[in-house]
């Protein structure tokens, strides 16, 4: 594919959104021929959705990285997405049902870089990428997957929706923190626990995904920056609240992070 034809596809994703149509894969005459296609779909997408809020990216997403986010999906490698500066909220924020396609919940450990991870410094290795995390804190992702049906959505179509990021709640940063793999998260749901997780099951430690995340951005010829933010993946299966709750999610020595839905 050439330039063009991914503009022409960010085109595509940005009027679905703006109409608010239900998601569909790229398919037929229209598919993605490679992941690096879709992300490239993602780029001029992101661009586009960054001018028409007047607003930048503040971090990323990093979506598939445990098993049984994989197996949610049918996908087995993680994958990326911007976040935008609007769409990154404090803990108690709220959320309408009725202004997204449908809302899923990711309990998650997210990081805020202290340094920056050029694309130049490229590869990285764990010592790496661990050295320029300044702090942490418990978060919960907010993704619109758009009534999508799982059984025909495929990674490149995915990517190229920004791996439908809708917003990003953070807790309370910490500059220290326990250890990160065998840190325990408890999802709560109207003070009911739901589910659990730990850090290791995001590809054994979240520290791993953000590994991946600086050498996959220096591929394409980008890099991390001091003041980012990053949420590594979620300890758990994405939730799909189907009526009013207060989620909340807890990490232990790291406190919580909670949202509602209306």
């Amino acid at each position: 594919m050439n330039d063009a034809e991914h503009r022409a596809r960010a085109a595509t994703l940005f009027a679905a959104h703006r109409e608010r149509a239900r998601f569909e894969p790229f398919a037929g005459a229209a598919a993605l021929p490679t992941v690096a296609d879709a992300y490239a779909v993602q780029a001029h997408f992101v661009e586009r959705l960054c001018a028409a809020r007047g607003v930048g990216i503040a971090g990323w997403k990093i979506g598939l990285t445990s098993p049984r986010m994989q197996a949610l999906l049918g996908i087995d490698s993680p994958i990326a997405g911007a976040v935008l500066t609007d769409r990154v909220r404090a803990s108690g924020a709220r959320y309408a049902r009725a202004d997204h396609g449908r809302l899923g919940l990711e309990c998650e450990i997210a990081v805020r870089l202290g340094r920056d991870l050029p694309a130049h410094g490229a590869p990285y290795d764990f010592d790496a990428v661990a050295a320029a995390v300044a702090a942490v804190c418990a978060a919960i992702e907010v993704v619109d997957d758009r009534d999508a049906d799982y059984a025909v959505t495929d990674i490149g179509s995915l990517v190229a929706d920004n791996c439908w990021n809708a917003g990003l709640v953070l807790g309370e940063f910490h500059a220290a923190w326990p250890d990160l793999a065998a840190i325990e998260g408890v999802v709560h749901v109207d003070g009911a626990v739901v589910d659990r997780g730990h850090g290791a099951d995001v590809l054994g430690h979240p520290f791993v995904p953000l590994q991946w995340l600086a050498n996959h951005l220096a591929a394409q010829g980008r890099g991390l920056r001091a003041g980012d933010l990053v949420s590594t993946g979620s300890l758990a299966p994405t939730r799909f609240p189907g009526a009013p709750e207060r989620c909340r999610f807890t990490l232990e020595g790291l406190g919580e992070v909670e949202l509602e839905i209306a």
